[in-house]
C-alpha cells in the first residue's frame, strides 16, 4: 500500500491535509509529523540557515526510514530547506506545499489573463513564495492578521472571517483568482469562494493531485 509522509511546521496544517487526502486520496496510508518549532523559531528569528536545513533533512530521513514512498511538506515558509531533502532524496517524489499550486495558478493566469491575488496568514511565507512564481505572473500579496492566532485557539470563523476580509482587499487591487497560501487556510476556501465570486485555489488540493501524479510516474519508472 502506497504509504505518504505528512511533515508539518504549524500544528494547524495537519488536519485540513488529513481531511483532504481521506476524501481524494482514501487508500493511500498516511503518517503525520509535526515539529511546531519550526515555524515557532523562524517567526522569531526570520533565519533559514544550515542548521534549519539540516532539522528538514532530520525529519524526511526517518520519515523514509519508516517505509514512506514520497514525501508532502505542508508548510510554504521553507523553501530553501525543503529543496535540500529534495535533492538529497531525488529518486522519490518530495514535493513542496506550494509548487502544485504555482504551476495550477500560472497556467491558468497565462491562460485567462488576470492578476493572481496571494493571501497568506503567516507573515513569513508572503517574504518567500512570491519569489517562486514566474517573472510574467502579476501578484498582489494580502496578509490576514490575526487571523492564524485565532485558529491557533480554536476561533476556526474569525479565522475564516480575517481570511475573507483580507481575500476582499486583494479583489479591490484587481485580483481575478485568489491563492490560498498555507495548507490551514485551506479551510476557508469555501467563504473566501462564495464571499468573493472568484475561483479560489488551495494548496492542499493542488498538491494532492500532484502527488499522485508524480508517485505513479515514479512507480512507472521503476518497475
Amino acid at each position: 500500500m502506497t504509504r505518504i509522509a505528512l511533515i508539518h511546521a504549524l500544528a494547524d496544517s495537519v488536519d485540513p491535509v488529513n481531511d483532504a487526502m481521506q476524501v481524494q486520496w482514501p487508500d493511500a496510508t498516511r503518517m503525520n509529523l509535526l515539529d511546531d518549532s519550526l515555524s515557532a523559531d523562524l517567526a522569531r528569528t526570520g533565519v533559514l540557515d544550515d542548521a534549519m536545513t539540516q532539522r528538514f533533512i532530520t525529519l524526511s530521513d526517518y520519515a523514509l526510514g519508516t517505509g514512506a514512498d514520497a514525501i508532502l511538506f505542508t508548510c510554504s515558509a521553507f523553501g530553501p530547506c525543503l529543496d535540500a531533502v529534495a535533492k538529497r532524496h531525488a529518486h522519490l517524489p518530495v514535493l513542496r506545499p506550494n509548487e502544485a499550486m504555482i504551476e495550477e495558478a500560472e497556467k491558468r493566469i497565462r491562460h485567462d489573463g488576470g492578476k493572481l491575488g496571494l493571501l497568506s496568514t503567516f507573515a513569513q511565507t508572503l517574504i518567500s513564495m512570491p519569489k517562486e512564481f514566474a517573472e510574467d505572473i502579476p501578484i498582489e500579496t494580502e496578509l490576514a492578521p490575526g487571523a492564524l492566532a485565532a485558529l491557533q485557539r480554536g476561533d476556526a470563523a474569525t479565522h475564516d472571517t480575517l481570511a475573507l476580509k483580507a481575500a476582499k482587499r486583494l479583489t479591490d487591487k484587481g485580483c481575478t483568482i485568489i491563492a490560498l497560501a498555507q495548507f490551514s487556510l485551506a479551510r476557508a476556501e469555501p467563504l473566501v469562494a462564495q464571499g468573493t465570486g472568484l475561483s479560489v485555489l488551495t494548496t492542499v488540493n493542488s498538491a494532492i493531485n500532484k502527488l499522485k501524479h508524480a508517485l505513479k510516474a515514479n512507480q512507472e519508472q521503476t518497475s
